[in-house]
């Protein structure tokens, strides 16, 4: 897949992911935050895809990538909310 492919899937699947998770609508991490999250979402989403199942993950511009990277962009933002718990916590 390339660069401007995990771009414009990565936008689409922070963007939905932060409206699917309660709470991230109002954190200010702009354009360039959700589509960090979403691009690392596809990855971790596609290589938990991949463990689980034995198929390739995120790997065009096409509904099952952005869903792939949509799950990995909740549990992107699940282990930040973690961690940033336990910094508050300390």
């Amino acid at each position: 897949m390339g660069v401007l492919t995990w771009i414009i899937v990565g936008v689409i699947a922070g963007f939905l992911a932060k409206l699917a998770v309660p709470g991230t609508r109002d954190e200010p991490s702009g354009f360039l935050g959700t589509m960090l999250l979403g691009v690392v979402g596809a990855v971790i989403g596609g290589w938990i895809w991949n463990l689980l199942l034995n198929r390739p993950g995120a790997n065009g511009l096409d509904l099952g990538s952005v869903f792939v990277a949509f799950v990995g962009s909740i549990v992107v933002i699940g282990v930040l909310r973690l961690f940033d718990r336990q910094t508050l916590t300390y």
